[in-house]
């Protein structure tokens, strides 16, 4: 392999990993844009999407297709409820009191996942075939293209719901200035709930399209959900565009770290890249200083 495909292999690699954080991301952003929390549950939601797909298959034999639906509708019924039973009692709670309260959830999450499923790592079967795709010499699996597709049809839909949709502005509006959006008849908890819900769809979804190539187990969460983190924050904790850019260039950068210094480093450069963020431009390469919200 010449140096050009060598380089179009890892750029490949790296929009792919790229797509799953940046999916991770929008999980952290919705909720943050309408609450003003940081999730540091989210990893847990993208564990919960995989391994939930690979027990009903298992289990109770079901086709893949219901087994896929029917784990994002159980994560996101486990996302409801940590906002009912978690958050939503300390509404008024200062933000790190709930920031800790998501953490305690996330060590709640995977130690029941442990106990449910132990500590075995699952695969779950690829959506369509293995045979590896060749493009200018470069490798890539069919997988890969579902978790691109998959991205690009979230990102199309979220910016439809929260720009054309009437509960997509009334979130908006909430995140925004909740008190203003109560007194023209916004019901605000509903909203706060919806955010939830739907961070934790995302993030189910996210664990479910990259449990093919990963597999996936108890702990997955926790990596992942701090890569998401990360691309959250290059992106300026916006919803919109900037997350995505910074799922991608985090993905990049990865994977052309892993290609050319060592892949002991992989999950190490995405931190550096946080540290440098936080230092040099707080408000991320996308944001502002008045951050563009969804």
């Amino acid at each position: 392999m010449d140096n050009f495909q060598q380089l179009f292999q890892y750029i490949l690699t790296g929009l792919s990993n790229g797509a799953i954080y940046a999916l991770i991301g929008f999980g952290f952003a919705i909720i943050y844009n309408s609450t003003g929390i940081i999730n540091f549950a989210q990893g847990e939601f993208v564990m919960l999407g995989g391994m939930l797909t690979i027990f009903f298959l298992s289990v109770f034999q079901m086709p893949l297709v219901p087994a896929i639906l029917l784990a994002i509708v159980v994560s996101t019924g486990v996302g409801i409820l940590f906002e009912r039973l978690a958050i939503r009692p300390l509404k008024d709670a200062q933000p790190f009191s709930l920031i800790i309260i998501t953490i305690g959830a996330s060590i709640f999450l995977r130690g029941a996942a442990m106990l449910i499923w132990g500590k075995d790592t699952h695969a779950l079967p690829a959506f369509s075939s293995n045979d590896p795709l060749y493009i200018a010499g470069a490798t890539i699996l069919p997988q890969h293209l579902w978790i691109l597709g998959v991205t690009v049809l979230i990102i199309i839909a979220s910016r439809i719901f929260f720009n054309y949709s009437v509960v997509g502005k009334a979130m908006r509006a909430c995140s925004y200035n909740p008190r203003a959006a109560g007194l023209v008849g916004i019901n605000v908890k509903s909203m706060v709930l919806l955010s939830f819900a739907l961070s934790s769809a995302i993030g189910s979804l996210a664990g479910i399209i990259i449990a093919p190539l990963t597999m996936t187990s108890y702990d997955v969460g926790a990596m992942l959900g701090l890569k998401g983190f990360c691309a959250v924050i290059i992106g300026g904790m916006s919803s919109g565009m900037g997350t995505v850019f910074g799922g991608l260039l985090l993905g990049l950068l990865e994977s052309l770290g892993a290609g050319y210094i060592s892949a002991s480093y992989k999950d190490a450069i995405a931190f550096i890249i946080l540290l440098l963020i936080l230092f040099i431009r707080p408000e991320g390469l996308f944001g502002s200083k008045e951050t563009e919200r969804f």
